[in-house]
C-alpha cells in the first residue's frame, strides 16, 4: 500500500520511518524543496491547489496529512475520496472559532470565547470577558503564532493593529494549573484507543517537554469520553490529540490538532506502539496497536538548533531524533526522550536534558 502525504515536516517524516516496517510505501507533497521528510521517500514539490493534490494522489492509496492548514479547496476533488482524516476534521480544525463552537455542541467545557471582527468588537467582548485575555486570529496561528495577550485597556488597540486583518477570536485567560494533552486513534470500524495524559509545558507559545502519564483516573476518563465523542462526531479515522488547560482541578478544552501531535512523541520509545504506527494503521485498515505505555516517559523538544549530539546522547537512555532541518529561531529540529521505571528518575534524567541542551 502507498501512503501519500500532504506536507512533509518532521511529522512526515516519522509517519515514514514508522510505515516502513510495517510494509508500507509513502510519496509526500510539499511546497518546500528542503523539506526534511524528502530525506525519507519521494517529495513532490508542489502548491496545495486541486490539480496538483489530485495529480499526487492518483498514484497512492490513501491520502493523511502531517499539517492542519492544507487548504480545504485543495480538496474539493477526487483526492478527498482517499483521505483519511476526512475534510470535516481538517475544516473544523482550522478555525478556532468553529473548533470551540464545535467543542460547546458536544458539551465540552473550554474557556469563555467571543468572536472578534473590529476593535469595537474586542472592547465589547473585553467588557464580557474581563482582561487578561488572549486575542488570537481564527485561522494560521500555531507555535504562539498569531496571538497577543491583554493585561490591560491599553493594549487592545495595538494588538488588534497587529492581528486584525483577519478574522479574530478573543479567549478568557486560564490561570491554569498545567497543560495536558491526549491522543487518541480510531479505526476505521470505530475502534477506539487512547494513550496515557501527558503534562505539558510551553514557552514562547512553543511546546518545550512533555512528561506521561499524568496520573489521574478521573481526569483520563473524562478526556477520553470527550475525545472519543470529537472523533465520533467527525467520523474520524486517524490519531487526533486534543489539548487541555486543568483549572480547579478541572479540564479545559483549548483546541484539537487531526494529525499526529508533538505532545505524543514520547509514544515512540515509551509505548507498544507509537502515535505514528498507529495513525498507519488506522488509515490503511490495520489492526490497532497497544496503546499502553512501556514504564514512564519524558520528551524534550530541542528548538533553534541542533546541540552537539554527545552532549545529549550520553544521558541514560536518551533517545535522539534530528529532524535534518537547518537552525532557525523558533524552529523544531529535533526531540529527544528518556523512558525509565518510575517517574522520578525520568524528570531527574529531562532535568539534565534541559542544561545540556541549554
Amino acid at each position: 500500500m502507498k501512503v501519500g502525504v500532504l506536507g512533509a515536516g518532521q511529522l512526515g517524516r516519522m509517519l515514514a520511518l514508522a510505515g516502513v516496517p510495517l510494509g508500507l510505501r509513502f510519496s509526500f507533497l510539499d511546497h518546500a524543496a528542503d523539506a526534511c521528510a524528502g530525506a525519507i521517500a519521494p517529495l513532490t514539490v508542489g502548491e496545495f491547489d486541486t490539480a496538483t493534490v489530485d495529480a499526487f494522489a492518483a498514484d497512492c492509496d490513501v491520502l493523511t496529512f502531517d499539517w492542519e492548514n492544507v487548504p480545504v479547496a485543495a480538496l474539493a476533488g477526487t483526492a478527498s475520496a482517499k483521505l483519511l482524516p476526512t475534510r470535516a476534521a481538517l475544516e473544523t480544525g482550522q478555525d478556532r472559532w468553529v473548533e470551540k463552537e464545535f467543542f460547546r455542541a458536544l458539551e465540552i467545557p473550554t474557556p469563555g470565547y467571543r468572536a472578534v471582527g473590529s476593535l469595537l468588537e474586542l472592547e465589547r467582548a473585553v467588557a464580557e470577558l474581563g482582561l487578561p485575555a488572549v486575542l488570537k486570529t481564527r485561522r494560521l496561528g500555531y507555535d504562539g503564532k498569531g496571538q497577543r495577550l491583554l493585561r490591560a485597556a491599553a493594549d487592545l488597540a495595538p494588538a488588534f493593529a497587529a492581528l486584525g486583518a483577519a478574522p479574530l477570536v478573543l479567549e478568557a485567560f486560564v490561570p491554569f494549573e498545567r497543560e495536558v494533552s491526549l491522543l487518541a486513534v480510531r479505526a476505521r470500524n470505530g475502534e477506539f484507543r487512547a494513550w496515557p495524559l501527558t503534562e505539558n509545558v510551553h514557552r514562547d507559545g512553543i511546546l518545550h517537554s512533555s512528561v506521561a502519564p499524568y496520573a489521574d483516573r478521573a481526569l483520563q476518563a473524562g478526556a477520553e469520553s470527550q475525545l472519543r465523542r470529537v472523533m465520533e462526531r467527525l467520523d474520524y479515522v486517524g490519531v487526533m490529540a486534543l489539548e487541555y488547560f486543568v483549572h480547579r482541578g478541572a479540564l479545559l478544552a483549548n483546541e484539537f490538532a487531526p494529525r499526529v501531535h508533538n505532545s505524543g512523541h514520547w509514544t515512540i520509545e515509551g509505548s507498544v506502539t507509537s502515535q505514528f504506527e498507529n495513525h498507519l494503521r488506522a488509515i490503511a485498515g490495520l489492526a490497532l496497536g497497544d496503546t499502553a505505555m512501556r514504564g514512564h516517559a519524558a520528551m524534550l523538544n530541542l528548538i533553534g538548533a541542533m546541540p552537539p549530539r554527545d552532549r545529549l546522547m550520553t544521558v541514560a537512555g536518551a533517545n535522539l531524533h534530528d529532524y535534518g532541518k537547518a537552525p532557525r529561531p523558533g524552529r523544531k529540529v529535533g526531540h529527544v526522550t528518556v523512558v525509565g521505571a518510575d517517574r522520578a528518575g525520568v524528570l531527574a534524567r529531562l532535568a539534565e536534558l534541559e542544561q545540556r541542551a541549554a
